[in-house]
């Protein structure tokens, strides 16, 4: 009787150590789960920021270009053409 009271006891132990664990594992789940999407909004962010950095960049060349200088011309011709293409294709789906 002795011997199965202990391994109640030994079984009552591990459950508790268990539980602990599990409780402790959970905690920390969900503060990772918050720091990921901090950290995906934070990606996010800074995404949206690369992009307004990179138009203006490309804004900057088009002006640099059209100013005169003769490194980027063809560059340039390519995308006003390219703009034109895309205004076109607006006004035919704003007329349809």
């Amino acid at each position: 009787m002795s011997n199965i009271t202990q391994v109640v006891n030994l079984v009552e132990d591990k459950l508790k150590i268990l539980l602990e664990n599990y409780s402790f594992l959970k905690e920390e789940n969900e503060f990772l789960l918050k720091k990921i999407a901090t950290l995906e909004n934070q990606i996010a962010k800074e995404q949206q920021l690369f992009n307004e950095i990179e138009k203006k960049h490309q804004t900057l060349k088009i002006a640099k270009t059209i100013e005169g200088s003769k490194e980027d011309r063809r560059e340039t011709k390519l995308k006003i053409n390219a703009l034109i293409r895309e205004i076109d294709n607006c006004i035919t789906q704003l007329s349809e």
